[in-house]
């Protein structure tokens, strides 16, 4: 799998990257032993950028699913989404791209755990789900799903510029990219990449909770500060149903309003909030299609409004 990433090895740890004015030069360079290769190397825009643009011009829509905070539940509403939007069209194409590089859930969330990846011609082939809904990520290049994956930024980097600029998905409606919290090195790298490929933009997600919040706040003003279009922000686990007597709790209190206040302060869209339930979180633990097995599940009732919400926005970007 390493062999698969051209980057140079022994990377110190705060590697300005090659694409950096700095390469070389820096004060972490020292000692390294690609240090000359860097500061002799062409200063210039990465090629990756262009690459990528190429291979993305049949995707109509790109979005990124973003979260600042940990455990709210990000992939498993990108598995959402894309399973609604390919149910809702049948004629529609959907993929995913799973970008957390250190942490990837899609394989298990998707139900293809034991699936491998093929190479052609044409560049790595996604594993299919569906006859319209695919995926792609680094777990199905791992010998096991418990292997863990100890790369520095610009590894990681060069992995995401691999998956974006080779992998053959063909013609697509819709491109989801699962990424992992924060707003580091594989925001960075995806936000550089897709600055040319006609980004359509980024859907947020977080839980009620202020200690949430505080951290999806510093997400919007990232997305705002690398030009970043916020598509949204979806409210995970807003209510807790009952499986036994269909009860309503609230498990994360909205002690500050929640994400609806909280996207007229900062005059974003509010896509919608999502139920907690546990019969549908068993079913994504399980790579389960929920949609057609729990069609009377609060969760899929939300997520349908949320999801017409989100075609909505994509298309008036496209008029």
């Amino acid at each position: 799998m390493a062999s698969t990433v051209e980057n140079p090895t022994n990377i110190p740890e705060h590697c300005p990257g090659t694409d950096s004015a700095n390469a070389g030069k820096a004060s972490a360079c020292a000692g390294c032993p690609n240090q000359q290769i860097c500061a002799s190397g062409p200063a210039g825009p990465d090629p990756g950028i262009q690459l990528v643009k190429e291979r993305l011009e049949q995707v109509r829509n790109k979005v990124l699913v973003l979260s600042g905070k940990g455990g709210v539940g990000k992939s498993t509403v990108t598995a959402m989404l894309s399973r609604s939007l390919a149910a809702r069209d049948k004629d529609s194409n959907v993929a995913v791209l799973d970008i957390d590089i250190c942490g990837p859930s899609q394989p298990r969330v998707m139900g293809v755990l034991n699936e491998q990846v093929h190479q052609s011609g044409s560049g790595w082939s996604p594993v299919y789900v569906d006859d319209n809904l695919s995926v792609m990520s680094i777990g199905f290049l791992l010998s096991s799903p418990d292997d863990a994956v100890i790369w520095r930024g610009p590894k990681k980097n060069g992995m995401i510029r691999q998956f974006l600029s080779e992998v053959d998905w063909g013609n697509l409606d819709y491109l989801l990219m699962d990424t992992p919290p924060g707003t580091s090195d594989e925001h960075l790298s995806a936000s550089t990449y897709l600055s040319q490929a006609g980004l359509t933009g980024a859907v947020i997600v977080t839980t009620p909770q202020e200690v949430a919040l505080l951290d999806v706040r510093k997400e919007i003003d990232f997305c705002k500060k690398v030009k970043i279009r916020v598509l949204g922000v979806v409210e995970n686990m807003s209510i807790f149903v009952c499986p036994c007597c269909k009860r309503l709790s609230e498990i994360f209190p909205a002690t500050t309003g929640g994400a609806k206040k909280m996207c007229e302060e900062l005059n974003v869209p509010f896509l919608g909030s999502l139920p907690l339930d546990p019969t549908v979180a068993r079913y994504c633990d399980e790579g389960k299609d929920f949609i057609s097995e729990l069609p009377n599940s609060p969760v899929v009732q939300a997520l349908g409004e949320i999801v017409k919400k989100l075609v909505m926005v994509c298309e008036s970007r496209e008029e």
